[in-house]
């Protein structure tokens, strides 16, 4: 017998019903704001997110699926979304038609970290990105967004985390003074926050080692060393934040760990289950367009933890039971034929029905109509051919009628909604 590959999970119709519903939650939220579908490749050239995440970062080093094609070509399995977006939004010129464009998209992205409960190697995310705008304002709206989106599917106690990367401008002094800071714990840090102290030295921040954690809990804050714009942009947010009312708190360690973050980055993070939890993280990155051969253009964006939020969800929430609008149980040859053809002619016209194809006893098919939790059950046999009517039963009421055969699909469409 063959098994699924380790680190990929298969999703069963049961657990779809679920994932179905907090897809259509995230489309009919994302369209209210403006931001239209797009849907990209699950392959890129290796050197998208080689330029974009960065060279050094543990995602392009030891995560990525890579492989030369026959042409030797270098290829990856996208480990993150926004990189390929970035690049359908330079490659079709969509800032000619208008800077300002907003996308969303669901769907898998795979990196090769080491499987655990809720992380696998395919993984799902929900993808909102936002080019063209520099203003905070779609800053606070990102994080709006999220906060309405977890409260639509109850997923309650939800609270934003937000701090500045700054920018150009401000980082180069706040560098300065973090890697004064590191070379004072460096006996502490890991070999890999060795390797980016100087590389990279925010990344160290970034490291879920609880050592290198506990080494930099007194780092000096990027907050505190923002130039006057960056200020004044992440005042705006925190502002506009707390007049709509979004739970959010100041994380001065709050870094992202790929390299064209700036500005706004945030989390949001739930207790519903009990311990703390982020399930969605973003930022601004105002200065990948242009490094991947675009103009300079401000850019924002977040993503969900699909796998994460489905498994809150499923928790927090009893699914709906929901079957088929009928069942039809007919019994012998003739019987099965008439009801494989009103199935057919129910399904086409919209209404949800099932049957069953073995030909059982009267009692075994009424189980199985049970166990689909089936609305109504159409029972015909010999003895319904012959007197040219069928039975409805209603399974809620117990209730039954006869239904002529005559017309017998325009009556049930009227009769069953």
């Amino acid at each position: 017998m063959i098994h699924l590959i380790r680190g990929f999970k298969d999703i069963l119709p049961e657990e779809v019903a679920l994932w179905q519903r907090i897809e259509a939650a995230a489309r009919d939220l994302f369209e209210r704001f403006g931001y239209g579908e797009i849907r990209i490749p699950i392959m890129e050239k290796t050197k998208l997110f080689a330029r974009s995440i960065g060279e050094d970062t543990d995602i392009v080093e030891k995560e990525m699926y890579t492989f030369a094609d026959r042409k030797g070509d270098l290829l990856t399995l996208r480990p993150e979304a926004t990189a390929s977006v970035v690049r359908a939004y330079i490659q079709h010129k969509l800032h000619a038609v208008d800077p300002a464009q907003k996308f969303y998209l669901i769907g898998p992205m795979f990196r090769r970290e080491r499987p655990q409960k809720g992380r696998y190697r395919q993984f799902y995310q929900i993808d909102v990105e936002a080019f063209g705008i520099a203003a905070p304002h779609i800053d606070v709206q990102m994080i709006f967004m999220l906060h309405n989106l977890f409260n639509t599917l109850g997923v309650g106690d939800t609270q934003a985390q937000v701090n500045s990367l700054g920018c150009p401008a401000c980082r180069p002094g706040y560098r300065q003074a973090l890697t004064a800071f590191l070379d004072q714990v460096a006996s502490q840090l890991c070999e890999d926050c060795l390797r980016r102290k100087d590389r990279n030295p925010l990344r160290v921040l970034d490291c879920k080692s609880p050592q290198c954690q506990q080494a930099v809990a007194d780092a000096p804050a990027i907050v505190d060393h923002l130039c006057p714009a960056c200020r004044e942009h992440f005042d705006t947010v925190t502002r506009t934040l707390k007049t709509l009312k979004v739970p959010f708190e100041l994380n001065k360690r709050l870094v992202r760990g790929l390299d064209y973050y700036t500005r706004t980055a945030f989390e949001m993070q739930t207790t519903a289950l009990g311990a703390q939890s982020a399930v969605a993280g973003g930022g601004r990155y105002d200065g990948l367009v242009k490094a991947l051969g675009g103009p300079d253009t401000p850019a924002i964006g977040f993503a969900i933890g699909f796998d994460r939020l489905a498994e809150i969800v499923g928790q927090l929430q009893q699914p709906p039971t929901s079957g088929p609008s009928l069942f039809i149980a007919a019994l012998g040859p003739q019987a099965q034929q008439a009801a494989f053809e009103w199935l057919s002619r129910l399904g086409a016209g919209g209404m949800a029905v099932e049957m069953d194809y073995a030909d059982r006893s009267l009692k075994a098919q009424m189980k199985r109509a049970d166990r689909l939790n089936a609305c109504h059950v159409l029972i015909v046999g010999a003895a319904e051919l012959e007197k040219g009517a069928a039975v409805l039963r209603n399974m809620a009421t117990k209730t039954q009628q006869d239904i002529p055969l005559d017309g017998l699909v325009k009556e049930l469409e009227t009769l069953i909604k």
